[in-house]
């Protein structure tokens, strides 16, 4: 039997009467889609010790047994009501971005391995088959599949699937056509034919006279500026009128972090975009008059971010069947975002005539993908090649040659800094820079990249003056997406290096020009908005500052230079701060137990490597003593919350709010942002929490009061907040501890809560909502849908109530949600950390070897704390991957010719990142209540900026373009 069959796998576990399964399906005649991840029933719980401590990952043992788990691990006979047999389809690609496609040619495959079907362009179009739009016009491309007479938009645009019934057909004649020139044919020279360019903004802000005063103008609270385009030249208003100036949408997506709001408001007030320029005037005209000033620095940089693979073990694949008697089509994919697939295909297939979809079905694996499986195109292939196949699944997976050809790349970004600085106090005054990402020629999350990339550039530090101008630009170079790092890396990296200069040009230690400049609680960012808490920046710093390899760094130096002749000794610092979370945050989960004790949960939360399904049940732990016996993950689908969604102003939003209790913001949410252990969990802890207030409670009250006189709680005023979860049950406030099967079993006979259903939303700011419970009274909870199930002790009245799914849908009075607005503010939760990078520079070869580094990081209370050092450890290789070696050429050379492999893409090994002399130091939690912070992208970033210091420190050689290869130390060096 397969490892999906023994997990309990099965069809009826999707088929809900019929609903839509929590994805905002919007266009009418759409059909209905539904998701959840492979592996959902019982689960083992020998992970989690009797303390709440995870011995290893839920799903450790699947993974080192080399059981099924990945998604590219399952084939169409694993899965349940799927046919025995699969075909496999592979697609040919354009190596040629300047000339026009007329063809293909597989005369030079025998008769034996010429393919069972062939699809182009004008097969799909034919059918009304198109690439989807769900995310905006273009997102994914004009095409799937390159028209004839066409140019290919990007190098490896794909110009038709070859699909075969058998896989040693398939597989012979891929391994046939792999690096075969001829197979696709070009006619006239035309050019590069990229699609228009997808972007450009611009925030500035003018603070007040402390960091914490009202702004003379901030994106937050005024708006931003959006820029038009003469070919690649960005333009600003005023706009003369001009037929040749183009000015992009700014579409609102899910993704973006609320800019897209601050620059829709440049089009709702008229006035906005003059006092937006003229801020930008007098910042261009501070920085003249202070080039001007002896008392003024200076400096102005430019630095440049290559282009990366994500290099992730498991690549692109999909397996899709078309299910002709039930209109039901299955697909099994590798996604960060499994509620986008779904409604993507919904809306790609909504008026095609090939076949008739009513219901589309969607299962996922754990995954990883460092950001590339965020909206990624791929799975689209497969699902309009399953259409054709006869019924047969047809199962499409990259090889590595393919997913460096196709799979997207982290962004290229060339970037130019000028930053001000007073030569006597030391403290920042101006940040102005202009960040041209290069997005390929797919648009996908550009965009949002940008603006990520344009918030990222004051890293850790309060500017009192800022403009900061960014531009999404279309090229041929192969797509580039929400790879980790978002833009960010990219920009804070410049930021970082420029401080250590500045440092360097004054005479002061760089912690010190650091702590001068550090933000503090309350200071705003560069959009206008305020941190989260306390950022602790400071205290990083202190830190760092007394850090032996810091103090000891120069006469370090000495002792190893002197006995080291030809190589040079450096120690570098960089401090950095990250966003979690983006601006529209949601959570939905289901958590329930019966009357033996057997806890179930059915959550959104989908695994992407990091973790993130082993800390939800941590989570549920805490709050209720025992871990989830039953387990589903990558869920879309809970017919308990009946909820609808649609694009809401300000006003439509105060309707929903008062008027629909069945409308949220967002249903479910993606995996991204590092987002999941503090937002996705917020909705974990809540229902976690709702059952131990309302359920448990007064489950352990009542029998505590059992006997004469009484009981044993009698005596003590024991209160809700007493309460403490141990190895034996829930006790606190002197009670002996109840264990959590008698608890269930005492709440099932009293008809007390067993289940809560519920949904949360963030726009860097809780939802809140009142809810009539019957029994408890009104209560405003931080959560905006909510519904109950009743122990099997309740009484009729309250049994009739569960008629939702069996649950109870409690409609809300009313719900507060942050307003609209609030989400230009730009982040507002951030983890900080810093890397001190210790190394030396073979002056002979050019060649960096890393000897320590140190990491220090503030994650607010760690849930797992080897999750958090093994997203550390893994970033750190990560980054200094990108900081000395990852390197893709844009264009001719590059992966989109069909020919990169690991023999010509070089990756950093265990030798090269420090391995076994890291070491690391965490801040604890400021309190017990303390929230858990994400950090997933945080232990790559910093350690760039480091590394490069620590190069400057050794050589007295400034490096602002990546990789700092050998040959550009040799060529530094003269």
């Amino acid at each position: 039997m397969s490892s999906a069959k023994q997990a309990g796998f099965s069809r009826r576990d999707f088929i809900k009467l019929g609903t839509v399964g929590g994805i905002s399906l919007w266009l009418g005649r759409l059909p209905a889609a539904q998701a959840v991840e492979v592996y959902p029933g019982a689960s083992p719980t020998d992970w989690i010790g009797p303390d709440g401590k995870a011995k290893y990952r839920w799903d450790a043992i699947r993974k080192v047994t080399g059981q099924k788990n990945f998604a590219f691990d399952f084939r169409a006979p694993d899965l349940e009501g799927w046919p025995a047999s699969s075909g496999y389809a592979f697609m040919l690609k354009a190596t040629d971005a300047e000339h026009v496609f007329t063809g293909i040619d597989l005369s030079m495959l025998p008769a034996d391995l010429q393919p069972d079907r062939v699809l182009l362009q004008g097969d799909l179009a034919g059918s009304g088959i198109r690439a989807p739009s769900s995310m905006g016009k273009g997102f994914y491309g004009e095409h799937l599949l390159l028209p004839v007479g066409e140019t290919a938009p990007l190098l490896g645009h794909p110009v038709a699937m070859l699909f075969y019934r058998d896989f040693d057909r398939f597989e012979a004649a891929k391994r046939m056509l792999r690096f075969e020139t001829g197979t696709v044919k070009y006619g006239q020279f035309t050019g590069p034919r990229p699609p228009a360019n997808y972007g450009a903004a611009r925030f500035v802000r003018i603070g007040g006279e402390t960091p914490q005063s009202p702004p003379v103008f901030a994106p937050f609270q005024d708006g931003a500026i959006k820029g038009g385009f003469h070919g690649d030249e960005v333009v600003w208003p005023p706009f003369d009128p001009d037929p040749s100036l183009f000015v992009p949408d700014v579409i609102k997506r899910k993704r973006g972090s609320g800019f897209e709001d601050a620059l829709h408001a440049a089009d709702a007030d008229p006035t906005l975009k003059e006092r937006a320029m003229d801020a930008a005037a007098v910042i261009a005209d501070e920085i003249a008059q202070a080039r001007a000033n002896p008392d003024k620095l200076v400096l102005e940089r430019h630095g440049f971010s290559q282009s990366i693979d994500p290099c992730a073990m498991e690549p692109d694949n999909c397996t899709a069947w078309y299910d002709a008697d039930t209109a039901t089509l299955h697909i099994l994919t590798a996604t960060q975002s499994p509620a986008g697939v779904a409604s993507a295909a919904a809306e790609m297939l909504k008026d095609n005539r090939q076949v008739p979809v009513k219901r589309i079905v969607l299962l996922t694996g754990s995954t990883v993908g460092y950001g590339s499986k965020d909206y990624s195109v791929f799975p689209y292939y497969a699902i309009a090649a399953c259409l054709y196949s006869g019924g047969m699944p047809v199962r499409m997976a990259n090889d590595r040659y393919e997913q460096f050809q196709l799979g997207m790349k982290r962004h290229s970004i060339d970037m130019d800094v000028t930053i001000t600085v007073d030569r006597q106090t030391g403290k920042f005054e101006t940040l102005k820079g202009v960040y041209t990402c290069n997005g390929g020629g797919r648009e996908n999350l550009s965009v949002a990249v940008s603006h990520v990339c344009a918030r990222g550039a004051q890293s850790v530090y309060y500017f009192p003056k800022s403009d900061l101008a960014t531009m999404a630009m279309a090229t041929s170079a192969v797509e580039a997406g929400s790879m980790r790092g978002f833009g960010a890396l990219q920009s804070m990296t410049v930021t970082e290096i420029m401080v250590d200069e500045i440092a360097d040009t004054l005479g002061l230690d760089p912690i010190e020009l650091r702590r001068r400049n550090a933000l503090r609680t309350g200071d705003q960012n560069t959009q206008g908005g305020v941190q989260a808490g306390d950022p602790r920046i400071v205290e990083i710093l202190d830190r760092a500052a007394a850090h032996p390899l810091w103090i000891n760094r120069d006469q370090a130096k000495a002792d190893f230079d002197a006995a080291n002749p030809g190589k040079r000794y450096g120690v570098g610092f960089a401090q950095v701060q990250t966003v979690y979370g983006s601006s529209g945050d949601p959570g939905i989960l289901v958590l329930e137990f019966d009357a033996a004790g057997t806890l179930s949960m059915r959550h959104c939360v989908q695994e992407i490597g990091t973790g993130a399904t082993t800390a939800q049940q941590v989570m549920v732990w805490q709050a209720l003593g025992k871990a989830p016996d039953n387990v589903s993950f990558g869920v879309t689908d809970f017919p308990e919350l009946p909820l609808h969604t649609a694009r809401a102003d300000q006003a439509q939003q105060d309707k929903y709010a008062q008027h629909d209790p069945y409308w949220v913001p967002a249903i479910v949410p993606d995996m991204s942002s590092s987002s999941s252990v503090y937002y996705t969990g917020f909705a974990t802890r809540q229902a976690a929490r709702f059952l131990l207030e309302y359920s448990l409670w007064p489950a352990a009250r009542a029998i505590w009061s059992e006997g004469a006189g009484g009981g044993p709680i009698s005596t003590f005023d024991v209160q809700f907040s007493d309460l403490r979860v141990s190895p034996e049950g829930l006790g606190g406030g002197g009670m002996a501890p109840i264990p959590f099967e008698q608890l269930a079993r005492k709440a099932h006979d009293m008809g007390l809560v067993t289940g809560v259903a519920l949904h949360t939303f963030s726009r860097w700011e809780w939802a809140r909502a009142e809810f009539d419970i019957p029994g408890v009274g009104v209560r405003t909870l931080a959560v905006d849908a909510l519904a109950l199930r009743y122990g099997e002790g309740a009484p009729p009245a309250l049994k009739q109530r569960m008629s939702v799914a069996g649950y109870d849908f409690i409609k809300r009075i009313r719900a507060l949600y942050p307003p609209v607005k609030r989400s230009s503010a730009g982040p507002t939760t951030y983890t900080s950390a810093a890397y001190i990078m210790e190394l030396n520079v073979n002056t002979f070869t050019g060649e960096v070897d890393v000897m320590r580094h140190h990491a220090l990081m503030d994650p607010g209370t760690m849930i797992v704390p080897q999750l958090v050092s093994g997203q550390l450890q893994g970033g750190a290789a990560m980054g200094i991957g990108h900081a000395l070696m990852e390197e893709l050429p844009l264009y001719g050379d590059g992966p989109g010719d069909g020919t990169w492999n690991f023999n010509r893409y070089v990756l950093p090994r265990a030798a090269d990142v420090a391995v076994w002399t890291q070491t690391a130091e965490f801040l604890p939690p400021l309190s017990e209540t303390s929230p858990p912070k994400g950090m997933a992208e945080l232990g790559m970033i910093p350690i760039v900026a480091a590394t490069s210091n620590a190069i400057a420190h050794a050589i007295g050689k400034r490096f602002y373009e990546f990789p700092v290869s050998a040959e550009k130390i040799r060529k530094a060096l003269g």
